[in-house]
């Protein structure tokens, strides 16, 4: 048996820079990793950084097309042992939660079949907002695992809870999936 395949989704947050520490990690742990973006997420940090990291194409925009004939949400949603989001913002949390499937991510999300992980990173009015509190109610109810955001300085600024869990954390969290 071969690595387990990680793919990680990563939105639109200003902890998008984290995402290449856990690109590093999860293969440093044994994982093969296989990167795919939010359109926001290419504000935060380039394509470029985790295709050097990862060894492999980034998937960007489901309309593009480089390569043979495939149809790549679906055939990386078989190949992949867990989906990982992180960071994941309001966003994409609400769009999975309400079935959209207009990006890589969210496609990826309603495709597979494997564990699928979330580790949210966002401001802190933003988290405990309760209609994001209930999205994020939906999606546990059907499976899907959350990595708590930390209570730390955030990016605007305040204190509060919001933002990304440790890398270390989403790490052991993957790996204590996997091992199941």
């Amino acid at each position: 048996m071969g690595k387990k395949h990680i793919v990680l989704g990563v939105t639109g947050s200003i902890a998008a820079y984290k995402a290449a520490d856990i690109v590093r990690r999860l293969q440093d742990a044994g994982f093969d990793v296989t990167v795919m973006m939010t359109s926001g997420a290419e504000k935060f940090i380039t394509p470029l950084t985790f295709e050097a990291l990862s060894h492999r194409p980034v998937y960007r925009d489901m309309f593009v097309r480089e390569g043979a004939w495939d149809i790549a949400h679906v055939s990386l949603a078989q190949s992949a042992d867990l989906f990982l989001i992180a960071p994941a913002t309001a966003d994409i949390i609400a769009r999975i939660a309400g079935g959209f499937a207009d990006d890589f991510v969210a496609c990826m999300a309603a495709a597979t079949k494997a564990p699928v992980v979330i580790a949210p990173a966002m401001n802190d009015a933003m988290f405990a907002n309760a209609i994001l509190q209930e999205n994020i109610a939906k999606l546990k109810k059907h499976g899907v695992k959350f990595i708590e955001p930390k209570k730390a300085k955030l990016a605007c600024g305040r204190e509060g809870i919001g933002a990304l869990a440790d890398v270390a954390e989403i790490v052991k969290a993957v790996e204590a999936i996997l091992a199941r």
